[in-house]
């Protein structure tokens, strides 16, 4: 099975670094940490390519070569997803997707053949289950939140790191706690503010 991993082009804003990261000679502020782990994720045996379209321009024969096409996307890569989308349908290819964006407007989405939502350690699994057997549901979803030992090691044999101005590292997994906690702090770091201006 050839799985071509896409990780689409980012709408040029400030965020994207576009600009700044020629001053160091670099393609991309950061590597596609959720498509590399997805990729972990995926039988051993599947051949998988990684096409970071913020460090090259996808091509044709990438598309013609892959079993499967596999995008993982934020809001600000809408439009990017769309070229992809379009190229693997030219040449018949079923689009696997997941990642914030999917996983937020879904139904904004029919042409995707397969939606991996949510969590992918729990959905990418439940999608390889159903793939085996022969019986793939369309939509993938679970609530669960599964820990960080759960997360393979990113597949970084797909990356060249030199593309890149730094790497990313995971070290939480589930990031409403993460935001609770945060928020926690951030309150009782304001209220000390708070109580130390007032005997001031």
């Amino acid at each position: 099975m050839n799985i071509l991993l896409v990780y689409p082009r980012y709408a040029e804003s400030f965020w994207g670094f576009k600009h700044a990261l020629k001053f160091i000679g670099k393609k991309a502020a950061y590597p596609p940490l959720g498509l590399l782990t997805v990729a972990a994720l995926l039988p051993a045996a599947w051949e998988k390519k990684l096409v970071d379209m913020n460090v090259k321009k996808i091509n044709e024969s990438d598309v013609k070569w892959a079993d499967y096409v596999f995008i993982s996307a934020m809001a600000i890569q809408r439009d990017s997803v769309s070229e992809v989308v379009n190229l693997s349908k030219k040449y018949g290819k079923k689009i696997v997707a997941g990642g914030p964006l999917f996983t937020m407007e879904y139904d904004n989405f029919p042409e995707i053949d397969y939606l991996v939502l949510n969590e992918g350690e729990v959905t990418v699994p439940q999608f390889l289950a159903d793939l085996e057997k022969g019986s793939l549901r369309r939509i993938y979803d679970a609530r669960d939140w599964p820990k960080l030992s759960d997360s393979p090691i990113p597949l970084w044999d797909l990356l060249n790191f030199k593309d890149y101005a730094s790497m990313s590292i995971q070290f939480w997994k589930n990031w409403i706690l993460c935001i609770t906690a945060a928020g926690a702090e951030a309150f009782l770091l304001w209220t000390i503010i708070l109580s130390a201006t007032k005997t001031l």
